[in-house]
């Protein structure tokens, strides 16, 4: 983590991306008839409308060397970020709101794995035990999900669902981390927000679904989706990986399951079963530790 950059800016939009995330498990519980395939449409294409005033306005027209390569990255991210979003939202149709914000959730330990053995970093010991347990309080949500009688379509596939899209959103993550150091903002994310959008329409489409079989209420999902999770969410997360690592940028999502898990049984009467519970607090604890331990690493670092 630099210590030179706006600390200010990034704090406030960290705040208000994470206290968005947690509303978007329970705006895509208000319509259970819309087809997850065409709410995702609708969320994708209303972000990348919602920004593309903003995108004509600013954009960077300078023709540096890399720009078209950086482009084509560009378009994997936005791939990634609308497979991310297809499985995530699919999942809160099979399982609960606490399971799929879990398990959505659990990219830090993704993360750490990938820069283990794909980057050759060296982690302590803390860290893999942070790991392990994480792992352990993941298999014991599924084990939990898929014995409790609730009116979930499938609790396993939804668990499934949900952990494909942390392991995706890995990897849009780390292209972020790359591309934001060369790029602003807006010329970041409009893009990376519009191939998202054609990626979910190309998925809607081959999977047969019409576009057009939606409530208007869905259509309010949507654009709250787009705006806050999304446009504040993610948007949020895109601005601050320039400056923050994004090992430990990614562990400060984990307010989601939390606040979702409130609101849904706030709003829905959605209480988590003690196991369920027991195993969330395992893997949010696994990890803290290991979010605390790169941060002392970290630290230690810059006092070099």
């Amino acid at each position: 983590m630099s210590s030179d950059y706006p600390k200010i800016q990034v704090l406030a939009a960290l705040a208000a991306g994470l206290a968005s995330f947690g509303f978007a498990p329970i705006l895509v519980r208000f319509v259970p008839e819309t087809s997850p395939f065409v709410l995702v449409v609708y969320r994708t294409v209303f972000a990348a409308l919602m920004l593309l005033p903003f995108w004509l306005w600013t954009r960077n027209n300078d023709q540096r060397a890399g720009k078209s390569k950086e482009r084509m990255w560009m378009a994997l991210s936005g791939a990634c970020l609308g497979l991310h979003f297809t499985c995530w939202i699919a999942s809160i149709y099979y399982t609960s709101v606490a399971s799929a914000s879990v398990l959505v959730t659990i990219h830090p330990i993704i993360m750490i794995l990938v820069e283990r053995f794909w980057f050759k970093k060296s982690f302590a010991t803390a860290t893999w035990i942070g790991v392990v347990l994480a792992f352990a309080g993941s298999v014991l949500l599924g084990i939990s999900d898929s014995q409790i009688e609730q009116s979930f379509a499938d609790p396993l596939f939804g668990n499934f669902l949900a952990f494909s899209a942390a392991l995706i959103f890995v990897i849009y993550l780390l292209i972020g981390q790359q591309i934001r150091q060369k790029r602003a903002w807006i010329d970041y994310v409009f893009p990376v927000y519009f191939y998202a959008a054609v990626t979910c329409i190309l998925i809607a489409v081959v999977l047969g679904k019409d576009l057009t079989n939606i409530s208007t209420v869905g259509i309010w999902a949507g654009a709250g989706l787009a705006f806050g999770p999304q446009i504040l969410g993610h948007g949020s997360m895109n601005y601050a990986v320039k400056y923050i690592s994004p090992t430990l940028l990614s562990t400060l999502i984990l307010v989601e399951p939390l606040l979702a898990s409130v609101l849904a049984f706030i709003i829905f009467s959605e209480m988590p079963p003690i196991v369920s519970i027991l195993a969330m607090v395992i893997i949010l604890f696994g990890v803290a530790l290991t979010w605390k331990r790169s941060t002392e690493k970290s630290g230690k670092k810059s006092r070099e």
